[in-house]
């Protein structure tokens, strides 16, 4: 029996938490509960100049809460967070295919041979 999972590319995450509340509303879930957290990592310094030049990183979490949307997928649709996420960064599929992907995106960033 295949195996499915959500994948999710922190490089693209900006924050929004559009994931967080399509799981929300979708089980109708309180306000500070949700399958899915949208947590901030850093500020870190960017360049010399520390006090002008923060970054910050967004990562969008499961939690304990989040079923991948068995009832939307019985349906034949994607998790809520998955369908809502606007930076696209949320991605459902068969943990075999999802490995596959980052696999090719780990040979784009360094391509057999390259140091």
């Amino acid at each position: 029996m295949a195996k499915y999972g959500i994948l999710v590319d922190a490089q693209w995450c900006s924050g929004c938490h559009s994931c967080e509340v399509a799981c929300q509303m979708e089980h109708g879930l309180p306000v500070g509960q949700t399958g899915i957290k949208v947590v901030k990592i850093g500020p870190w310094v960017i360049g010399d100049e520390a006090d002008e030049n923060w970054q910050f990183s967004y990562l969008p979490i499961p939690t304990k809460q989040c079923d991948t949307c068995a009832a939307r997928r019985g349906l034949g649709k994607v998790p809520t967070c998955v369908q809502h996420c606007q930076s696209q960064c949320l991605e459902f599929g068969r943990v075999e295919d999802l490995n596959a992907k980052i696999l090719a995106k780990l040979e784009y960033f360094n391509p057999a041979g390259s140091v």
